[in-house]
């Protein structure tokens, strides 16, 4: 039998993550009782579930879901993307730091506080973890009709959710905030999870990748002759067309959306984005000079050994920013 120490916290997640522990699955499974069918022990006789089964994953978020942020019914249709929700959190955490920066160290809470999300898909995550930490209102776009079909049920289905969130088909796949964000309204926050691949070849291997680094984390030798197919099908790591690839890749998207956010500058405190690779940094500053960008900073977040980081940039200058909190907090 295999031993090893595990630390019983995730020092890397943000200090209000309802996640930094271990997951504790008699809780979990408590408050979800049919993830009872997916949690075995594994090599290190810890509680677990395997995290390459599909179903086990969607099952886990669900009784995450329920536990910490009491949202009874949970749902995504097969395919689309199944997010790690301590990640996003972290994301979410780290915008009320942004905005308590500028707000005297004071996090400000409630539907006054008014969110985009960019892309938000079908599952909905960053709107229930922002509504349910912080209260804040969420106005989530996407260009899939499935996918806010499916975001529109899960708000259905949670009355804490109603009034919360509201959803809007981006009608212009090439557009990001050009005919979503209406010409009399204002947003304290915008955010985003931008396709980071160039071409589906590009996503189907960061699949494969995905799952050689599972198997050899879970003591198994990699199928070295694995077909990519084999793995968009096993692995938990799904995703629509749009959620994972887009011409250009992330690069071109983050430049898209940066010279669109200069036009409604005026109407949002900080637009901000996810960066999945480094070496897209150079690239997304050299287009907020362009932009004309008062303020940028880039956030570096961390969940295990994945590292990560967004990019935030506004177009107030201080004065500006101060007239902002005391007008909308």
């Amino acid at each position: 039998m295999s031993q090893r120490s595990v630390p019983d916290e995730k020092s890397g997640l943000h200090p209000r993550n309802r996640h930094r522990q271990r997951y504790n699955f008699a809780l979990l499974v408590e408050a979800h009782p049919a993830l009872a069918a997916f949690v075995r022990l594994n090599q290190y006789q810890d509680a677990s579930i395997d995290f390459a089964d599909a179903q086990a994953v969607k099952t886990l978020n669900q009784a995450l879901l329920k536990h910490y942020y009491g949202i009874a019914e949970w749902d995504i249709p097969p395919q689309f993307l199944c997010p790690p929700i301590p990640g996003r959190a972290d994301y979410v955490h780290c915008l009320a730091d942004l905005l308590a920066a500028g707000n005297d160290g004071n996090i400000p809470y409630g539907g006054n506080v008014r969110v985009m999300d960019i892309g938000t898909g079908a599952n909905l995550v960053y709107p229930i973890v922002g509504q349910r930490e912080y209260g804040w209102h969420f106005v989530g776009t996407d260009i899939n009709a499935e996918a806010l079909e499916n975001a529109q049920g899960i708000v259905a289905a949670n009355p804490s959710l109603a009034g919360a969130v509201e959803l809007r088909l981006q009608p212009n796949a090439g557009a990001v905030f050009s005919e979503v964000v209406q010409g009399n309204e204002r947003f304290d926050l915008t955010m985003c999870n931008p396709p980071f691949h160039a071409s589906q070849a590009a996503a189907m291997a960061g699949t494969q990748r995905k799952w050689h680094n599972l198997e050899r984390s879970r003591g198994k030798p990699a199928d070295k002759g694995m077909k990519p197919g084999r793995a968009g099908n096993k692995l938990n790591f799904g995703g629509q067309a749009a959620e994972l690839y887009c011409e250009g890749g992330e690069e071109a998207f983050i430049g898209r959306m940066i010279k669109e956010s200069a036009a409604v500058g005026a109407q949002c405190l900080w637009f901000t984005t996810l960066v999945s690779k480094a070496a897209t940094l150079p690239a997304v500053y050299r287009s907020l000079r362009a932009a004309g960008a008062y303020k940028v900073k880039t956030i570096e977040m961390a969940q295990g050994q994945k590292k990560s980081r967004f990019v935030a940039w506004t177009f107030h200058d201080k004065a500006s920013q101060r007239a902002w909190n005391r007008e909308h907090w």
